[in-house]
């Protein structure tokens, strides 16, 4: 397996932290975001790794040949141009994750003990184009799955607003919260049609009315999305438990 590592986004809601520095490089227990991410993966057996950059992308690259990259293949996928959002970076990545293998993208704010390998397991085990890890948890915007894990579209439950993808089996859907860690078949990036900056959770959406895109319900006790300063002092309290 291979993985990229969204780390390009500017942090906005970490500021003052990402004022001088990219929100990949802000530490939690002593050491960045990324280099929790790299090591996570590295831990699960992945030695190709994929690194989008965008704000202070100069940072980044001297922390990771500083750290001769932690021992494995480490690639930058160069946004300076442009931040072309989770879709875009992924599209514009491509040509550094071709292979048959299957592909982890990783949020580098969310911090979870998620078992990446079980992940693994259930997306080939479903011969999925796209498995989504899912929590049970409060939030405004919702992925609806079937009674087997299939995403059938999304609903915002304060605007009411919604896109079905399986229209018979969207009422009877539950809903959970993306966590910002899935898997994807490389036979996606033949199925992308859009261009430049777009939302991977929209391709997936639209995708998911004639291929197969699962969801990995996450129950594990560690899950963080670090968008905030505050959130900081959650996650050391939750890895140091």
């Amino acid at each position: 397996m291979k993985a990229m590592i969204f780390a390009a986004g500017y942090g906005i809601r970490l500021k003052p932290l990402t004022d001088t520095m990219p929100k990949a490089l802000v530490h939690v227990c002593g050491k960045p975001m990324l280099q929790h991410i790299i090591e996570k993966t590295i831990q699960a057996g992945i030695k190709d790794i994929v690194v989008n950059v965008h704000h202070f992308p100069g940072q980044v690259t001297q922390f990771l040949n500083a750290h001769d990259n932690f021992g494995v293949n480490i690639q930058i996928s160069d946004e300076r141009e442009e931040l072309l959002d989770t879709g875009g970076g992924l599209l514009k990545a491509s040509s550094l994750l071709e292979g048959s293998e299957p592909i982890l993208l990783h949020n580098v704010d969310v911090i979870s003990n998620l078992d990446i390998n079980k992940l693994l397991d259930y997306h080939m085990k479903n011969d999925a184009l796209a498995t989504l890890v899912v929590r049970k948890r409060e939030t405004q915007r919702y992925l609806m799955f079937s009674e087997k894990n299939i995403l059938t579209g999304w609903k915002n439950i304060k605007t009411q607003e919604q896109k079905v993808s399986r229209i018979s089996q969207f009422e009877q859907s539950t809903p959970y919260a993306f966590s910002g860690i899935h898997v994807v078949d490389p036979k996606l990036f033949k199925l992308i049609s859009s261009q430049g900056k777009f939302s991977i959770i929209d391709t997936y959406l639209e995708l998911a009315k004639k291929h197969k895109i699962m969801g990995y319900i996450d129950t594990s006790g560690l899950w963080v999305d670090i968008g905030k300063p505050g959130q900081i002092d959650i996650a050391e309290e939750l890895l140091q438990g």
